[in-house]
């Protein structure tokens, strides 16, 4: 019988096979990081982009030039401007919870929880009013049907996340579940008036700031929960969140 050498697959011992593994393994994780990065630089553009022209007046093709992109490369990434938009949104609420969830009273007591994870949630705003352009819907009047059913629902999801530790405080303080969505809900939106306040300059024609104001909110909420038991008040030298 007549052998070809092109018929022949050589074997590889033990030691080169696990060194090819690696070396695909490696060629895999370089892949990866380069799209990482690639995805980056998009996300990057559209958030300048957006800011200047809204979802309505942004384009692919603007998103793509701003990155040094061809349109066809963006859409590798994203089917569409929406798509990129509920991407840094979701960016953003990644970066919500985990400073909710960092956000640990020194003792375990609902009351402390409650203030704690509420001045989390509120001073990640506070810190970040671009965050709260994209959480908000505040993008040169973008509103919520900017982005499809399929979008929008997993990022109110996270959101109410980052909420929901709130919730859980009241339902620990004596309240029912229904009762304690209805507070949540108020502090809520009382937080994001005060945020919005800020953000546009309204409250300066107040004297006021919106952070003592949202603490004193959350204080009377902790005094009408649970009577006698008073969240810590910051001292008076504490850094303003809004660097006043």
């Amino acid at each position: 019988m007549d052998v070809h050498l092109h018929e022949l697959t050589p074997v590889l011992s033990e030691a080169d096979a696990q060194a090819a593994q690696q070396q695909l393994q490696q060629r895999q994780q370089r892949q990866l990081a380069m799209s990482d990065t690639r995805r980056a630089l998009v996300l990057d553009a559209a958030r300048s982009v957006f800011a200047e022209k809204g979802v309505g007046g942004a384009s692919i093709r603007e998103i793509a030039r701003r990155a040094s992109y061809t349109p066809g490369a963006i859409y590798s990434y994203f089917d569409s401007k929406e798509a990129i938009y509920a991407a840094l949104l979701a960016e953003s609420l990644e970066r919500l919870n985990q400073e909710v969830a960092a956000a640990r009273p020194p003792k375990v007591q609902p009351h402390l929880t409650l203030s704690a994870k509420a001045q989390a949630w509120f001073g990640f705003y506070a810190r970040n009013p671009r965050d709260l352009d994209l959480g908000f819907y505040l993008v040169q009047g973008l509103a919520p049907r900017g982005l499809t059913s399929e979008l929008n629902q997993p990022l109110n999801a996270r959101l109410h996340d980052a909420l929901r530790p709130c919730e859980q405080a009241m339902q620990a303080m004596g309240l029912s579940p229904e009762a304690a969505l209805r507070e949540n809900t108020a502090l809520f939106a009382h937080g994001v008036g005060l945020l919005l306040l800020q953000h546009t300059g309204r409250i300066r024609m107040f004297g006021q700031s919106a952070e003592l104001l949202f603490q004193a909110y959350v204080d009377q909420l902790v005094d009408r929960l649970s009577p006698g038991e008073r969240a810590p008040v910051p001292a008076p030298d504490q850094p303003d969140l809004f660097g006043r």
